[in-house]
């Protein structure tokens, strides 16, 4: 059964959570119909006819009726880099346990259990206006203490008028990553400026040096993409700049709507024109989307 925020409390260690969302969401994976994305391909792989049989997995094939070459981790050379925006804009909805930065922070520690599960290397680069911290992808024991113990200390973070400069992030990252990374991005990718043309083409530049990129657009959908408040006055702070705005949101729901919407649809072309994976990824839900898409991604660049 997939695991959301809501039902994250009982649990206090971070390491734990994201086990047992790895957990459940390999138990639907057995369970489901895409029988063709196996949780197990990190460590076998099909064999091709003519290659010795020295490394053949019986027991598996007793399993499935299918020949698997038991794979060694030096075969596992994917290297993957989570990128995960801190700003202050993440921290929506205030004074909840349910924010946007917890969404992200659980679900890059459950994609980086999965990725250690896999063989794969992995690292972590937090922002704001700036990086403040980025460990290159690696596979070690050690490395998935040390990112785990930063996501932690995420989940701690209040503080508000962090501004965000995605762009700046994105390019600098771009350049210093091994070429042909996975590069996956937890962001509600709201920057202060109007104009993101210089957010696109940073999204432009990762895929010019040769990455393959998944983009989570993190939101609390109900609030932020839908507008949904009750019909009384409301006191809006901008969480980024401190700006403050009280109104009923009647009375601009139509004309935000119509500029959050022309803004995803333009996100939605630029990722389609760049070959980036958009993933809209609601805090309401689980995360067994995230999971699932790190897979298909990775089945792909496996081929």
């Amino acid at each position: 059964m997939p695991i959301n925020q809501n039902q994250l409390e009982p649990f206090k260690n971070l390491e734990l959570i994201a086990k047992k969302v790895v957990e459940g969401f390999i138990t639907g994976m057995h369970k489901s119909p895409f029988h063709g994305f196996s949780v197990e391909f990190a460590e076998h792989r099909l064999y091709n006819k003519g290659e010795s049989t020295k490394h053949i997995d019986w027991k598996l094939f007793a399993r499935t009726d299918k020949l698997f070459i038991k794979r060694y981790e030096e075969e596992t050379n994917l290297r993957c880099q989570i990128l995960l925006d801190a700003s202050s804009s993440m921290l929506f909805p205030k004074d909840a346990e349910n924010t946007k930065l917890s969404f992200s922070v659980h679900a890059a520690a459950a994609l980086c259990e999965l990725l250690k599960q896999q063989r794969d290397a992995f690292g972590l680069t937090i922002f704001q206006d700036k990086i403040i911290h980025h460990l290159p992808a690696k596979g070690s024991v050690t490395q998935k203490k040390i990112i785990f113990d930063l996501l932690e200390n995420l989940l701690t973070s209040t503080e508000l008028n962090h501004s965000t400069s995605t762009e700046s992030a994105l390019n600098e990252v771009a350049e210093i990553i091994h070429q042909r990374s996975l590069v996956v991005i937890f962001s509600d990718m709201f920057d202060n400026k109007q104009v993101h043309d210089g957010l696109f083409s940073s999204l432009q530049h990762l895929k010019f040096r040769k990455h393959e990129v998944v983009l989570f657009h993190v939101t609390d959908k109900k609030k932020e993409l839908e507008f949904e408040f009750e019909n009384r006055p409301y006191h809006f702070i901008d969480m980024e700049t401190g700006e403050e705005l009280k109104l009923n949101p009647s009375q601009v729901k139509e004309n935000y709507l119509k500029n959050i919407n022309k803004y995803k649809e333009e996100l939605e072309l630029k990722c389609g024109q760049y070959q980036i994976d958009l993933v809209e990824a609601d805090i309401n839900e689980g995360f067994d989307k995230v999971l699932y898409a790190y897979l298909v991604k990775r089945n792909l660049m496996s081929k």
